[in-house]
């Protein structure tokens, strides 16, 4: 299980640059970058994205990429091709105007001459994806480290959402007993009237164990928390899946709750939801 909060820090040094790369990373129910470049790497920002979701899928990411030059060698360089170009047009023109080009002339046509600065971003694309990646696993180290926290509290608080699960099903017996009693006296007040009309009884016992039945809302709740479990042991990221279970869970808990007669399955529907409700702000730290 991975957290969505983190940090992560990396440096590269060379007598001629420094760079450095820090990602921080909170909640967010999407994938979301922040740029923060040094104008000379700004080209690569597309790369970096395209590192990062890789390796990320969901949070709010804080990029700051610092770049610093120790010294500075420009690089001039001469465009052969074009200069012949320039010189077999120039050609054509003294043919024709009778007019000698200079020196000038091919020194200032464009292209001829460029300088290539040590701080082009192509230049440097390998040392600042290198420092990213190592950014990367230093902020993913610590994602799983706080996620594995959030996973151990996410089963004690799963434990306890079984356990008031495991009273209201044993208090579901008593529920039984409660609806007999309910049908019984239900059954002596049709017999004060002329006569037991049965079919009308048996209507009314059809509709009381429909609305008052709790075990299959217990039956889906039992198999919504194998499911949990489950996700909580998966090395995928599961926040979104487990965010749409507990939205199904609580539906279950207040389908329980209106159907409850009794006080303590109304307690254990309470500490149920108040658990959920725990779970649900957890999950929304996991990736």
């Amino acid at each position: 299980m991975t957290s969505m909060t983190g940090y992560g820090y990396a440096v590269s040094k060379t007598d001629a640059y420094v760079l450095e790369v820090e990602i921080k990373s909170y909640n967010n129910r999407y994938l979301d970058i922040s740029h923060n470049i040094a104008y000379a790497l700004s080209g690569l920002e597309s790369a970096m994205d395209a590192m990062i979701k890789e390796k990320i899928g969901r949070g709010h990411l804080d990029l700051s990429v610092r770049f610093r030059l120790l010294e500075s060698n420009p690089e001039v360089i001469v465009d052969e091709g074009a200069l012949r170009s320039y010189m077999e047009a120039f050609s054509k023109v003294e043919a024709i105007a009778g007019v000698r080009p200079s020196f000038s002339d091919y020194i200032q046509a464009e292209g001829v001459i460029a300088m290539q600065k040590e701080n082009d971003a192509e230049l440097y694309r390998k040392p600042a994806l290198d420092t990213l990646s190592k950014a990367l696993d230093a902020l993913l180290v610590e994602r799983r480290r706080e996620g594995e926290a959030t996973k151990a509290d996410l089963v004690e608080k799963g434990r306890i959402f079984l356990s008031s699960l495991e009273n209201i099903k044993s208090s579901a017996d008593g529920m039984t007993i409660y609806f007999r009693n309910l049908l019984e006296n239900r059954f002596k007040e049709l017999m004060q009237d002329k006569g037991l009309d049965e079919p009308r009884f048996m209507e009314e016992v059809t509709l009381l164990l429909v609305k008052y039945s709790i075990n299959e809302e217990i039956k889906r709740l039992e198999s919504h928390m194998d499911e949990y479990f489950k996700l909580l042991d998966s090395e995928e990221g599961v926040g979104k899946r487990l965010d749409f279970l507990c939205q199904e869970m609580n539906r279950e808990c207040n389908t329980i709750g209106s159907k409850s007669q009794m006080v303590e399955i109304t307690r254990e529907v309470v500490n149920m939801k108040d658990s959920l409700e725990n779970i649900r702000e957890q999950i929304r730290n996991i990736e």
